[in-house]
């Protein structure tokens, strides 16, 4: 009966000295993470959890990470994992709401965790090195992994919904095992793989497709803890890195650091890319200066996550998520003029929503087709292309306009580093088309020349009105840029209503 900490059992029987987890100058071998692993589950077991119990981590890209999540899947828990930026209203909801009995809570950002967890009645472990390690070697050892069964829930990944309370997406054993399985064949994996672990683990992006997946094969994770494009190029030198995952947001921080041109990246295999649509411009750049392919990928919390991919042995289409993965079939819900909604079926999807039937049922339809919420073409070769967020379309004066198009504009300026194009509201449009844009250092362009830059080359009625620079763009855990947090300047505001 399958359990996802069965890969770390599995990879430690087989290669036990091997590095494991590396962070800096720490390493922790196989052997060694399999262990400690194994004694977090003798702590839950002593501490009156047992299987299908919620248990809540809350800790950074760092070893422990892994030793927490192996450790309480090994029990027969279930993963909520969680940001540790979380204040503590924040953490007592999500602990509360999935009822988790304990969290372990990275010791920088114990006071938020510990009030949040008295909020919730949970207990709240510290994670402190030295004190953890030393805790840890008073319990005892659970040798043996859970029995679980494949559709029992092994993690909760709450998805921070632009509206309403953050719904929990339960995924199973099976969804995760089977993601990780399509995710080492599409990605190359194999025991000689080093992984930099730049995606933080509480997102379903870097805990399948680089903890769970590396794991998988016996590879090596080279963590960073907080992201840094400086931070990664000298990683991927020192550790001669050969898989590189992250969002758009954290290659054009890499292409655009100074030391791009200095760092060794010549053992860079695959770099792969998700979690929001990739600028062209950006990936041309990228491969240009590094010397290397990006694979664009298309998932969501609620899809385990990937649910489509380019693979590397067919043709590469830049600007296109792929093909859906073996075992999954994707559609376009209520096509229009070639556009339509994403609609998934297969192993990845979720169980449901947590205690959540009715968003369940929103979801996904009576024959198992879950709403993506992200619209889309199909080429004639079935290749998917996002067109946007359906919640993100600008509508002005009755004409859709699609941000992502305007932005691939924007970015083929020589100046911009970052865009992020919204709507304004109108008085008489309703909407006008509004960007916010970053400029690379040491670069100058005003918001009348790329008015003017974007005007020439799109329709009359898609080009920004109005474009104000900022200094950086808002974004979440992960690096995405996150759009409902750009606000147009009060003066813009006030101007367009008058």
């Amino acid at each position: 009966m399958p359990n996802i900490a069965d890969l770390l059992s599995q990879s430690a029987a087989a290669r036990s000295e091997h590095a494991a987890v590396r962070v800096d100058d720490d390493a922790l071998s196989y052997a060694a993470l399999d262990e400690t692993a194994g004694r977090v589950a003798g702590l839950l077991r002593e501490r009156g959890l047992g299987p299908g119990d919620r248990v809540g981590i809350m800790l950074p890209n760092v070893h422990y990470f892994p030793v927490c999540y192996y450790g309480a899947l090994r029990a027969g828990g279930a993963i909520v994992p969680m940001n540790p930026l979380l204040k503590d209203r924040e953490v007592a909801f999500y602990l509360r709401d999935s009822e988790a009995k304990l969290i372990f809570a990275w010791h920088q950002f114990a006071d938020a965790a510990r009030s949040g967890a008295e909020q919730a009645n949970a207990e709240c472990v510290v994670v402190e090195p030295g004190e953890f390690e030393a805790m840890l070697g008073r319990c005892q050892l659970a040798a043996a992994v859970a029995a679980r069964e494949g559709d029992d829930t092994a993690v909760i990944l709450y998805t921070s919904g632009t509206t309403g309370t953050p719904k929990g997406a339960e995924l199973t054993h099976d969804n995760i095992l089977r993601n990780v399985a399509v995710s080492v064949g599409l990605f190359g994996l194999d025991e000689r793989t080093i992984t930099l672990g730049a995606l933080p683990f509480f997102h379903a992006f870097g805990q399948t497709c680089a903890l769970n997946a590396t794991v998988s094969v016996g590879g090596q994770l080279t963590l960073i803890p907080r992201f840094d494009g400086g931070k990664a190029l000298e990683l991927i030198e020192r550790d001669r890195v050969t898989l590189f995952e992250g969002v758009p947001t954290m290659y054009a921080a890499m292409l655009h650091h100074e030391q791009a041109d200095r760092t060794d990246t010549s053992t860079l295999e695959v770099c792969v890319s998700g979690g929001a649509a990739m600028p062209v411009e950006v990936m041309r750049a990228f491969e240009e200066k590094f010397g290397c392919q990006i694979l664009e990928g298309y998932g969501l919390s609620e899809t385990s996550p990937v649910a489509s991919f380019n693979r590397r042995d067919r043709e590469r289409k830049p600007g296109s998520i792929g093909l859906p993965i073996d075992g999954v079939e994707m559609k376009l819900i209520d096509e229009r003029d070639g556009v339509g909604e994403i609609g998934i079926r297969g192993h990845n999807v979720m169980k449901g929503y947590w205690r959540r039937p009715d968003a369940t049922a929103e979801a996904i339809d009576a024959k198992g087709w879950f709403k993506t919420g992200d619209v889309a073409r199909v080429d004639e070769e079935g290749y998917f292309f996002i067109v946007d967020r359906k919640k993100e379309l600008v509508i002005r004066g009755g004409f859709n306009i699609y941000p992502r198009e305007i932005e691939e504009v924007l970015y083929e300026h020589p100046a911009v580093r970052e865009a992020a194009v919204i709507g304004v509201p109108h008085a008489e449009l309703g909407e006008e088309v509004g960007a916010a844009v970053a400029l690379k250092i040491g670069a100058d362009a005003s918001p009348a020349e790329l008015r003017d830059f974007v005007k020439q080359r799109v329709a009359a009625y898609k080009y920004p009105r109005h474009i104000w620079l900022v200094d950086e763009l808002p974004k979440g855990p992960t690096g995405k840029i996150v759009k409902r947090e750009i606000k147009p300047p009060s003066n813009l505001a006030a101007r367009l209503n008058a």
